[in-house]
C-alpha cells in the first residue's frame, strides 16, 4: 500500500486474534505499531512475530479515559505522531438479553463503545491539529442485522458505526478519515472461548458456514488487507463507510 512506511499506528486489542493480524500487516507495510492491550504478554508475543519491525506494547484498558490519554502521549513521545488508529479491542459473552443484568451491560458498553470514544478523543484531536490521519474502527455485521444473544454488543457496534459516520463528517476538512470494517463470524480466541470444543461446537460452526456463500468462517488475516488499504494513501477518498468483510454472509 502507498504511504504507510514510517507512519505510526495504534492498534487496540492487538495481542491476539484479529488485532494481531492487523498489527502484523501494518508492520509489514512499514508502520511503527503501538499495541494497546490489557495483556502485555500477548502484545509482546505479537511484537516478536513482527521480527525486526518496530512494534511495542502498552498495557491499556481502553475503558479508562485517563489511561488512554497517558498511553497516547507516551506513544507519540516514543514513536512519533500517530497517523493511524485502529480500534479493535472488544468483548462479549453471548446470552439472551433477558438473562443479562446491568453489570453485564456496563461491561460490554465500556469496552465496545465507551472505549472507542476514549481513544477517538485522545487521538483524533491530535490528528486534526496536524491536518491528517486515518481511523479504522472494527465494528461487526451484528451492527447491521442484529445477532441473537448479542443484543447489547450489537447495539454498541451499531452505535460505533453511527459515531464513525458523524466523526467522518466533522473531521473531513482536517483530512482525518474514519471508516468501519465489519467482520462476520471469525475463528479467534474469543470465538473459541464462547463456542467451546466438541460435537456441539462443530455443529454450531457448520450451521454458521452453511449461511456463508464462501463456505468458510473468517480468519483474522482476512481483515488485514482492507485495514491497510483504509490506512494508506490508496484509501484517501474513502470516509464514513461501514465495509462488511464476511464472505458474503450479509450483502448490505
Amino acid at each position: 500500500m502507498k504511504g504507510l512506511t514510517g507512519n505510526v499506528a495504534i492498534v487496540t486489542g492487538g495481542g491476539q486474534g484479529i488485532g494481531r493480524a492487523l498489527v502484523l500487516r501494518l508492520a509489514e507495510e512499514g508502520c511503527k505499531v503501538a499495541i494497546f492491550d490489557l495483556s502485555t504478554a500477548a502484545g509482546d508475543e505479537t511484537a516478536a512475530l513482527a521480527g525486526d519491525a518496530t512494534v511495542k506494547t502498552w498495557q491499556v484498558d481502553v475503558s479508562d479515559f485517563a489511561g488512554v490519554e497517558a498511553a497516547v502521549e507516551a506513544v507519540e513521545a516514543d514513536l512519533g505522531p500517530v497517523w493511524v488508529l485502529v480500534n479493535n479491542a472488544g468483548w462479549d459473552k453471548p446470552q439472551p438479553f433477558l438473562a443479562t443484568d446491568p453489570a453485564f451491560w456496563d461491561k460490554v458498553i465500556s469496552i465496545n463503545l465507551t472505549g472507542n470514544l476514549n481513544t477517538h478523543f485522545a487521538v483524533a484531536g491530535r490528528m486534526a491539529k496536524r491536518g491528517g490521519g486515518r481511523i479504522i474502527n472494527i465494528a461487526s455485521d451484528a451492527a447491521k442485522v442484529g445477532t441473537s444473544n448479542e443484543a447489547v454488543y450489537s447495539a454498541c457496534k451499531g452505535g460505533l458505526i453511527s459515531f464513525t459516520k458523524s466523526i467522518a463528517r466533522e473531521l473531513a476538512r482536517k483530512n482525518v478519515l474514519a471508516n468501519c470494517v465489519c467482520p462476520g463470524p471469525t475463528n479467534t480466541p474469543m470465538m473459541a472461548s464462547v463456542v467451546g470444543e466438541g460435537p456441539d461446537a462443530e455443529k454450531w460452526k457448520d450451521a454458521m458456514v452453511r449461511g456463508i456463500p464462501l463456505k468458510r468462517m473468517g480468519e483474522p488475516e482476512d481483515y488485514a488487507g482492507i485495514v491497510a488499504l483504509l490506512a494508506s494513501d490508496d484509501g484517501a477518498y474513502i470516509t464514513g463507510q461501514a465495509i462488511s468483510v464476511s464472505g458474503g454472509m450479509n450483502m448490505i
